[in-house]
């Protein structure tokens, strides 16, 4: 080999030896698993898939290519049960996914406000700003995600509860002496209408109705379209009693604390994405949902702004109970609901009744 030849040899052994090295400190590979108790039928969890993952790929990318998140994909309560996600992302089963605060609710009390303020707003991406801005603002709100070891990133709420009936309605009287299915929290919407409130799920509605058990049930579009609820109670009535929170994505604290700053922003920027992809998504789907309902003959009517306000009328102060029963736990009720109340209104939606009084 000659001399030329020889210092070509080494140049390019050099050039090698430096690419290499350069290649295997550019990219740090972060392996993480998401979990979440529904499939991904349901938009919170279909939108993971379509918008959050993406988004934090193309921002680490545009941050320098220098992690790359691999991914373990568990839905459908493969991994954590439906109720059960914070303890299984706390633990460190999985390290984020859907938390269900409503299905959650001794271990987030305060998250579930919006559903002791009935006839508020439809806007979705509102309701999931207004609790985001309440977890910065009021601690309370803030450690129930901390002390259970969980980083809160994005909030998701369901479309706007209707009624699905066996019988028109038209004023409050036709509700007089009906079993309406309306389990938890959403009982407090039909006691003192003069119906009765029946346990159940989205499980059991098709059955309860058809059977005899309920006359009709109080749910969102999305839901209703699933369990086919207009095939056993085809009169809707648009009562719009409001978007209900429900949840969000979380991430396990000790796993989201180790990541490096960048991740960490680009994972908090990413579930800001998916917020909003995901109201913009489930908005669409319940319009979608009920043409579908009306095509396939269900009866479609709105209830009137005045029968509407004597409905609320006519339920217990259910806020100010909430509030109350919170403050005796020690946890600032009147104070959330109160600032959640008054966000609703700055935004500009009429609530037919003040439930802070």
């Amino acid at each position: 080999m000659n001399r030329r030849t020889f210092r070509q040899s080494l140049l390019l052994a050099a050039l090698g030896l430096a690419f290499a090295g350069g290649s295997a400190q550019a990219q740090q590979v972060i392996k993480l698993t998401a979990a979440a108790g529904h499939p991904p039928t349901f938009l919170w969890v279909k939108t993971i898939e379509d918008t959050f993952i993406p988004e934090l790929d193309k921002r680490l990318a545009a941050g320098g290519n220098k992690y790359k998140v691999e991914w373990t994909r568990a839905w459908g309560g493969t991994l954590v049960k439906l109720g059960s996600e914070s303890k299984g992302i706390a633990d460190g089963v999985a390290d984020m996914g859907i938390v269900s605060t409503i299905f959650e609710a001794p271990k987030f009390p305060l998250q579930n406000v919006s559903y002791y303020t009935p006839f508020g707003t439809e806007d979705m991406e509102l309701v999931s700003r207004t609790v985001a801005d309440l977890q910065r603002t009021m601690p309370a709100m803030a450690d129930a995600w901390t002390k259970n070891n969980l980083v809160y990133l994005g909030g998701m709420s369901l479309d706007t509860y209707h009624i699905w009936t066996k019988f028109p309605l038209t004023k409050l009287e036709d509700l007089q002496g009906k079993k309406i299915s309306a389990p938890g929290p959403s009982a407090n919407w039909i006691r003192g209408t003069g119906a009765v409130a029946v346990a159940g799920n989205l499980n059991t509605y098709y059955e309860d109705i058809k059977s005899g058990v309920s006359d009709g049930a109080l749910t969102f579009v999305t839901g209703a379209w699933g369990a086919k609820l207009h095939e056993v109670a085809p009169y809707i009535t648009k009562v719009n009693i409001g978007s209900q929170f429900a949840g969000g994505i979380a991430m396990n604290k000790t796993r989201f604390d180790r990541l490096p700053p960048e991740v960490q922003a680009a994972i908090r920027g990413a579930a800001d994405a998916w917020t909003a992809q995901y109201a913009k998504a489930q908005a669409a789907a319940a319009a979608t949902l009920m043409q579908n309902m009306l095509q396939a003959g269900a009866k479609v009517s709105e209830l009137s702004e005045p029968e509407r306000k004597r409905w609320a009328d006519a339920l217990s102060p259910v806020g100010k109970t909430w509030a109350a029963d919170a403050q005796g736990k020690g946890l600032p009720g009147s104070e959330v609901l109160n600032a959640y109340s008054a966000a609703l209104v700055k935004a500009g939606t009429k609530m037919p009744r003040d439930w802070t009084k």
